[in-house]
Formats: C-alpha cells, sequence, structure tokens
C-alpha cells in the first residue's frame, strides 16, 4: 500500500472502532492514545484521521476510493471486520456499517460473508475447556512452575502470531488470551464466563477493540500486512521484528490473573491496574530473550491453523 491507502485503510479501521457507537469512554481514551502512537511511529498523523472520524467528517465512499487494488480493498475490509469483531460477536450497527462498507469497495457478497463468518468464529469461540474445577480455594491445582510455564508459553505463541503478515491472524491473540485467564481461574477453582473475562482484561487495562487495533495498526502502517486470500507480502511478516506487544500483554494477564484469582478476587481496580503495569514493564524486558522462539514458532504456524487452535486451546 502507498501512504494513500494506508490512511484509507487506517480511516476505515477507526470508522469500524466507533460503528457501535457503545464504546466505554475508557476504551475510547486508549484508541485516542493509540491513534497518536501509531502516528509517531509511522510519520501519519493518526491522530488526525480519528478526529475526523470522531467527528462524522470521515467520508466512507472517499476512503474507499483512495484503496486502487483488488488486495488492497480485501485487506481494508479484514482489518474493518477484525475491528468490529474485536470485542466479540458484530452488532447490528457494525454489522450494518460492514454492509455498506463491502458495497463501498466493491467487494463479493459471498467472499465478504466468508471473512466475517471466519472473524466471528474466533471472536465467539468458547473460552471453557473440558476440565472439570476445582473447588474454589486459595491454593491451584496447578503448581508454580506449570503456571509459570504455561503462561510463558501462552506469550510466545501469541508473540509468533503477531509476526504472520495475515491480516485475520491478529484476530486469534485475544481469545488466546482470554482462554489463558480462563484456565489460571479454574485452577484456583472460579468457573468464569466470557463476559467475566472480558471484564476482568478491561479493569486491568486491556482494551480489546484497541489491542486489535494497535497490532493490526503497526502491521499496516509498516507494511508487514497481506490478505488472507491475497499474496502482497508472503511470508516476509514471519521475519519481521516484533514490538512484542503481544509477547509482553499475554506474560503481564497471565501473571495478574494468578495475583488476583490467589487473592480470592479481592484486588481493586487501582491495585489489579497497577500490578498489570509493573508486569507489562517486567514483561518487556524479557521480550528479546524470547523473540528467536517466537520466531521460531511463526515459521510452523498458518492463518488456517489459528481457528482450531483456538477452539481447542
Amino acid at each position: 500500500m502507498n501512504e494513500q491507502e494506508r490512511k484509507a485503510a487506517v480511516t476505515l479501521c477507526l470508522m469500524a472502532a466507533f460503528a457501535d457507537g457503545s464504546k466505554h469512554e475508557r476504551e475510547r481514551a486508549e484508541i485516542r492514545n493509540i491513534a497518536e502512537a501509531l502516528g509517531q511511529d509511522a510519520g501519519l498523523n493518526v491522530a488526525a484521521l480519528l478526529q475526523e472520524v470522531m467527528l462524522k467528517r470521515a467520508s466512507l465512499a472517499t476512503a474507499a476510493a483512495a484503496l486502487t487494488t483488488p488486495e488492497s480493498r480485501r485487506l481494508a475490509f479484514e482489518l474493518a471486520v477484525g475491528v468490529c469483531d474485536a470485542d466479540g460477536a458484530q452488532s447490528a450497527a457494525e454489522r450494518e456499517f460492514l454492509a455498506a462498507l463491502r458495497d463501498a469497495l466493491g467487494l463479493d457478497q459471498g467472499e465478504s460473508a466468508r471473512i466475517s463468518e471466519r472473524a466471528e468464529a474466533l471472536a465467539t469461540a468458547p473460552v471453557a475447556t473440558a476440565a472439570a474445577a476445582a473447588p474454589a480455594a486459595a491454593a491451584s491445582t496447578l503448581s508454580r512452575e506449570a503456571q509459570d510455564q504455561m503462561i510463558l508459553n501462552a506469550a510466545i505463541l501469541n508473540g509468533a502470531i503477531e509476526l504472520l503478515p495475515e491480516s485475520l491472524s491478529t484476530m486469534a491473540i485475544i481469545p488466546l488470551q482470554m482462554r489463558l485467564v480462563y484456565r489460571i481461574g479454574q485452577s484456583y477453582g472460579y468457573e468464569l464466563d466470557r463476559g467475566h473475562i472480558k471484564d476482568f482484561l478491561a479493569t486491568a487495562g486491556v482494551g480489546l477493540t484497541s489491542q486489535y487495533l494497535e497490532q493490526a495498526g503497526r502491521k499496516l502502517l509498516g507494511g508487514l500486512l497481506k490478505s488472507v486470500g491475497g499474496g502482497m507480502l508472503g511470508g516476509l511478516g514471519k521475519q519481521a521484528v516484533s514490538s512484542g506487544m503481544s509477547f509482553a500483554s499475554t506474560w503481564a494477564l497471565g501473571h495478574a490473573a494468578r495475583h488476583y484469582y490467589a487473592g480470592g478476587r479481592r484486588l481493586d481496580t487501582q491495585m489489579l491496574r497497577q500490578t498489570f503495569s509493573e508486569l507489562m514493564g517486567e514483561a518487556r524486558n524479557l521480550q528479546s530473550r524470547y523473540l528467536p522462539q517466537m520466531q521460531a514458532q511463526a515459521r510452523t504456524l498458518d492463518a488456517g491453523q489459528l481457528l482450531q487452535m483456538v477452539r481447542q486451546g
């Protein structure tokens, strides 16, 4: 994509982020922070694009018209679908927005439906596993060493997924993080549903839409993304140096969840957010140590495996 196309794709992603109009102010603030950070990293004024979107000055038709190739149009649609699905199944307003975007981009209805179905399957994959829950207790059914290894394995896997160039692969990261939190809570005797885990992530400071937007935005503005059905960059994304965001956030979430459930879920919002923030700093220092393992695992992954992986845990 050239600069004009990247600008159009980012604009459409931002429009998708606010398509349902129900974002919590905390998530809106996080999206504004991410827009500013993305702009600084890429030399594109993403914050100004966000302002245009929030003031409803951005035109879907104008942004769509700036995408001049079938690959760029499909990629932009995949990204918009990912943004809409990041926090769960699409709302009616999001479905309406995506239908309008599909028409503006001139995409085939069957092809766009398949993209949405694949994204929805990732977004709504169950977090529960077949293992039975333990009675609620301070002690976990997993040893500390087993917990550490489970958290590290999940962080390395999500770091590897971050290296994949396919646009929808990024959508697997959030469900896998939710699965990790579920398994830790379950080991302490807590049966958690998707709503509880989403609340836990939000309380810790992890916005689902904003996290996907940052991960996908960095790939897009860095020229590392390709359409799942296209051939824009082949496997080059696997060789790229990752920002390490997915490794760090997964590692920090896993350890924050252990603090939270081992303590009987008694951490208040401020303490949980402070704990997560401190763990993120520690995780960023670990990222370079495990980058070779992430790169090695990325070479064994492809986008087609991810749905099965998310379903199986």
